[in-house]
């Protein structure tokens, strides 16, 4: 790995702005391979050198791994002339090489996987993988009583278009009722058009889980964090069966 400025390295980790970092380094808050270091621009080994921060060790990962909370009114794209996109709510200096793994419609908050990592995104995306996601709604209008059956069995879209068997829970509720669905496809608005299908109106929809991982629920909606390695290791398991 070439090496690396130490202000770089720093706000790569997400330790702050470059700005910020660097005021952090001047300040003697920094220590490489056990010595204060007080230069910004000074060039690490970011596979090797021991770096710390207020004594808090800092690993490099060459490609970049984190759980965002996706708000309504953002577009998942890496960039858009007209509209706020997912990558907007990262600061500019860690922007480059991110991407988002798949798609949420606008309106759709909740749990968004943001990488440079092409071979991962492409797994989770990947038709024959069938990665289960699941989703939270809240619907208005009188579901079918045999909403739930229709779903296992595969629901047929208003178009014609078979989907494949997935699971609907009725969490609470009647005319307006909170649901959970869990889906292993990604076809255009495919939860609003499944759930049309059986008599109701997706007026809010939430995705909670993606494959084994699930949404920390204590990241604020428009905050993003690092995965963890166990985290990581969820994302990369197959999941089988309906969860």
């Amino acid at each position: 790995m070439p090496r690396m400025r130490l202000d770089k390295l720093l706000a790569h980790l997400n330790c702050g702005s470059r700005k910020e970092v660097q005021a952090m380094i001047r300040a003697g808050r920094v220590q490489v391979n056990g010595a204060v270091e007080r230069d910004p621009g000074a060039k690490v080994d970011s596979d090797s050198a021991q770096v710390e921060l207020d004594g808090q060790p800092q690993r490099y990962q060459a490609q970049r791994y984190y759980m965002l909370n996706k708000p309504a009114g953002v577009i998942t794209a890496s960039r858009d002339a007209r509209h706020a996109t997912v990558l907007d709510l990262f600061p500019t200096e860690m922007q480059r090489g991110l991407f988002a793994v798949g798609r949420l419609d606008k309106d759709t908050e909740g749990l968004l996987i943001v990488t440079d990592d092409g071979a991962l995104s492409h797994a989770l995306m990947s038709p024959s993988r069938h990665v289960w996601k699941v989703y939270e709604a809240v619907v208005e209008g009188t579901l079918l009583p045999e909403a739930e059956s229709l779903f296992e069995t595969g629901v047929r879209l208003k178009d014609g278009t078979v989907c494949l068997p997935a699971c609907l829970e009725r969490l609470s509720g009647n005319d307006k009722q909170r649901v959970r669905v869990t889906l292993r496809e990604g076809k255009y608005h495919q939860v609003k058009r499944m759930i049309a299908a059986v008599g109701g109106v997706v007026v809010q929809l939430r995705r909670v889980q993606l494959g084994g991982l699930r949404l920390d629920p204590a990241l604020p909606e428009g905050a993003f964090r690092a995965l963890t390695e166990k985290e990581l290791e969820l994302l990369r398991q197959p999941s089988r069966e309906c969860i």
